[in-house]
């Protein structure tokens, strides 16, 4: 079983994914540097939850197409 990830990642990877789709891929360091440029997160921690949750998304969309 994977980790669950809190209503405050999930909410912040969206809003991010829905305003900026087409700078985040499927690798997970690619979504990294995306989110170091468009948005400011407190810590290093957040960042890597909400590229995570990001990739984890895409790849399911890429896999149901």
């Amino acid at each position: 079983m994977g980790r669950i990830r809190t209503g405050f990642v999930k909410r912040q990877a969206e809003g991010v994914l829905q305003a900026n789709k087409d700078k985040f891929t499927t690798k997970f360091t690619d979504n990294k540097k995306a989110l170091m440029e468009l948005a400011d997160f407190p810590t290093k921690k957040l960042r890597n939850l909400i590229a995570g949750y990001i990739t984890k998304e895409l790849k399911k969309e890429q896999v149901a197409t």
